[in-house]
Protein backbone atom coordinates (compact mmCIF):
# COMPACT_ATOMS: atom_id res chain seq x y z
CA UNK A 1 0.00 0.00 0.00
CA UNK A 2 1.23 3.18 -0.99
CA UNK A 3 0.86 6.36 1.24
CA UNK A 4 -1.01 9.49 -0.41
CA UNK A 5 1.50 12.08 -2.39
CA UNK A 6 1.61 15.19 -0.36
CA UNK A 7 0.42 18.28 -1.32
CA UNK A 8 3.02 20.34 -3.85
CA UNK A 9 4.27 23.39 -1.58
CA UNK A 10 3.91 26.85 -2.69
CA UNK A 11 6.86 29.13 -3.17
CA UNK A 12 6.96 32.61 -2.35
CA UNK A 13 9.32 33.31 -5.44
CA UNK A 14 6.98 31.43 -8.00
CA UNK A 15 5.52 33.64 -10.93
CA UNK A 16 2.38 31.61 -10.72
CA UNK A 17 -0.93 32.19 -8.01
CA UNK A 18 -1.12 30.68 -4.91
CA UNK A 19 -3.61 27.53 -4.57
CA UNK A 20 -6.83 28.57 -3.34
CA UNK A 21 -8.08 26.61 -0.66
CA UNK A 22 -12.20 26.60 -0.29
CA UNK A 23 -13.58 25.94 3.23
CA UNK A 24 -16.51 23.18 3.28
CA UNK A 25 -19.70 24.15 2.32
CA UNK A 26 -22.35 24.33 5.40
CA UNK A 27 -24.95 22.72 5.99
CA UNK A 28 -28.05 23.26 8.10
CA UNK A 29 -30.87 20.94 9.11
CA UNK A 30 -33.94 21.77 6.28
CA UNK A 31 -31.64 22.81 4.08
CA UNK A 32 -32.28 21.49 0.32
CA UNK A 33 -29.49 19.73 -1.56
CA UNK A 34 -28.73 18.03 -4.60
CA UNK A 35 -26.17 15.09 -4.55
CA UNK A 36 -24.22 14.17 -8.01
CA UNK A 37 -25.20 10.16 -7.44
CA UNK A 38 -28.33 10.02 -4.87
CA UNK A 39 -30.30 13.16 -5.88
CA UNK A 40 -32.54 15.40 -4.63
CA UNK A 41 -32.50 15.56 -1.17
CA UNK A 42 -32.95 17.30 2.73
CA UNK A 43 -30.77 17.77 5.40
CA UNK A 44 -32.16 16.05 8.27
CA UNK A 45 -29.14 16.03 10.91
CA UNK A 46 -25.42 17.97 10.93
CA UNK A 47 -22.59 16.05 12.74
CA UNK A 48 -20.44 19.59 13.60
CA UNK A 49 -18.78 19.73 10.55
CA UNK A 50 -17.60 16.07 10.14
CA UNK A 51 -20.48 14.91 8.17
CA UNK A 52 -24.84 15.42 7.19
CA UNK A 53 -27.74 13.05 7.59
CA UNK A 54 -29.72 13.66 4.41
CA UNK A 55 -32.80 12.11 3.42
CA UNK A 56 -33.18 11.26 0.00
CA UNK A 57 -36.87 10.09 -0.46
CA UNK A 58 -36.03 6.24 -0.75
CA UNK A 59 -33.39 6.24 1.42
CA UNK A 60 -30.61 8.25 4.05
CA UNK A 61 -27.56 8.64 3.96
CA UNK A 62 -24.75 10.22 6.04
CA UNK A 63 -22.61 11.79 3.80
CA UNK A 64 -19.40 13.07 4.84
CA UNK A 65 -17.32 16.22 4.47
CA UNK A 66 -15.63 17.78 2.52
CA UNK A 67 -19.28 17.41 0.24
CA UNK A 68 -18.15 17.45 -3.26
CA UNK A 69 -20.46 15.92 -4.36
CA UNK A 70 -23.46 17.68 -2.85
CA UNK A 71 -24.08 21.33 -2.95
CA UNK A 72 -27.18 23.43 -1.82
CA UNK A 73 -30.30 24.63 -4.06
Amino acid sequence: MTKPAAPKRYLPTSPFKAPVTLPPEQFAVGDRVSHDIYGLGRVIGVENGLAVLVDFTSEQRRVMSPYTKMSKL
